[in-house]
């Protein structure tokens, strides 16, 4: 069957008049029993089906309702119709699957949000989610491809992992014991011993960990794939099961990672406006309708197109820590205690509030903060030679505030094992990590990129939960 179908991507593509082909969809509507708009998902344009009255059955005609499932034969012939340029002249008609008018969810209206994620099994039939999912496919791709022409390695790093890459706790435990009789020790504490991994393990938070193991005997990793987060945090900008872009370069240093990742960002953007055009200029519309609805002082000076076109061709701002403490401490947002968490001075935790604000109102293009202060730092990081700063950066993007947190690593042991003293990380149980550093240890750097976060970017989706197919928060796991 599928071997002979056309995609309505194709079709519309190549035009070719009095070509015959078949093609397969779904109905997205079908006026005055005689033109059916049909889709197939590998594009948001249907494709007219027009039938000849009285060529086909009653009985099948009643079929053909709003999400039936169609396989149509027959002649691609010019329009003379407006709003397409040709139609497929019905010469054999199959209903492949019936749907209920009455019942079906998506009637042909318009549908917020909200009610969509309550039906994300079947979301992805609106054109706004049929371009969002073909555009994290190819974001996907062209990270792989990116990857790939300069030379690193893929690795599947594991999902049950028996660590904390971040030393943050908010992990999800993996077991298989019966929660209703789970073994105790003799103290009272949980018999980890007689679980299956004889030990307690969980869900992994990063891949870093393993891809730093690769890196130093294979030079350039990166991995990509799940991570899990049980954070209480129930926002329009976290998950608790995201995909995460875990690159790590042997012989690297914060220079290096940072140079990596703006040109990895560009490629990617770059790679999606030449390829999913169509979609990105449908996403840019539905924007700016959105875009409205808000305060003229709240709107985007630019459009979706513009943002990324913008950051594709030109270079990131660069600075540290201590310079961005000072425009924020200076800045009219703080001085009019306009931010929700007041800048009090050096050694604090940026929020978004403030990443967006140096990014959207201050340089007005995507930033680049490194040297951060140790103490909010993962243990891992370099330590700087002031004493009081690592080699870490973090790339800030406009609307979403950090999208990328990367790091020179600590490739000094002692200075490693202090600082993992001082944080309370397990020495011991972390001796296979230790070992890169005992064993031919040499400089090496790496970043995370929440993938979903770079589609909220690229596409202008405000709720992360609408980048992803079936988004999993507190509370909700569903399909």
């Amino acid at each position: 069957m599928a071997d002979k179908r056309v995609r309505i991507k194709e079709v519309l593509a190549e035009q070719l008049i009095n070509h015959q082909l078949t093609v397969m969809g779904w109905v997205r509507t079908f006026r005055n029993n005689q033109f059916i708009a049909l889709n197939d998902g590998s594009t948001n344009a249907n494709l007219q089906i027009v039938i000849e009255l009285g060529k086909f059955d009653d009985a099948l005609l009643k079929r053909i309702t709003t999400g039936a499932a169609l396989k149509v034969s027959g002649t691609l012939v010019a329009s003379l119709g407006k709003g397409q340029k040709v139609e497929l002249k019905a010469e054999q008609l199959e209903v492949l699957g019936d749907s209920d008018a009455e019942k079906f969810p998506l009637q042909p209206k318009k549908h917020s949000l909200e009610f969509l994620r309550e039906i994300a099994h079947l979301r992805f039939r609106t054109n706004t989610f049929g371009a969002i999912f073909r555009v994290r496919h190819s974001l996907a791709f062209a990270i792989h491809d990116f990857f790939n022409k300069k030379g690193f390695i893929y690795l599947h790093s594991p999902i049950i992992t028996a660590s904390d890459a971040e030393g943050a706790g908010e992990t999800f435990h993996v077991t298989a014991f019966d929660l209703e009789n789970i073994p105790k020790t003799d103290q009272g504490t949980i018999n980890y011993k007689e679980d299956f991994f004889g030990k307690a393990a969980n869900l992994t938070v990063s891949g870093q960990l393993e891809a730093e193991l690769a890196a130093l005997a294979l030079g350039d990793v990166y991995t990509f794939g799940p991570t899990f987060r049980a954070e209480n945090s129930n926002t329009a900008r976290h998950l608790a099961e995201f995909w995460m872009i875990e690159p790590e370069m042997a012989f690297a240093d914060l220079e290096d990672d940072m140079n990596l990742a703006e040109e990895f960002i560009k490629y990617i953007i770059k790679y999606a406006l030449d390829n999913n055009r169509d979609d990105l200029d449908f996403l840019a519309a539905r924007l700016a309708e959105e875009e409205k609805q808000k305060p003229q002082s709240e709107r985007s000076e630019m459009s979706l197109i513009e943002k990324l076109e913008f950051v594709v061709n030109n270079d990131f701002e660069r600075l540290t820590y201590t310079e961005a403490i000072d425009i924020l401490q200076n800045s009219p947002a703080n001085k009019k205690k306009k931010f929700h968490y007041p800048i009090s001075g050096w050694g604090i935790d940026l929020q978004s509030e403030h990443e967006r604000y140096l990014v959207e109102k201050h340089f007005k293009k995507p930033v680049i903060l490194i040297n951060y202060p140790k103490e909010i730092k993962a243990f891992y990081m370099r330590q700087n030679d002031d004493g009081k700063t690592v080699a870490a950066m973090d790339i800030l993007a406009p609307g979403i505030g950090e999208i990328v947190g990367g790091s020179q690593r600590e490739e000094r042991l002692e200075v490693l094992e202090n600082r993992m003293q001082e944080m309370n990380i397990p020495v011991e149980e972390m001796s296979w990590y230790l070992d890169t550093r005992r064993f031919g240890t040499v400089p090496h750097a790496g970043f995370g990129l929440g993938f979903e976060r770079l589609i909220q970017f690229v596409t202008g989706m405000t709720n992360i939960r609408d980048v992803i197919p079936f988004p999993r928060f507190p509370k909700n796991v569903e399909f």
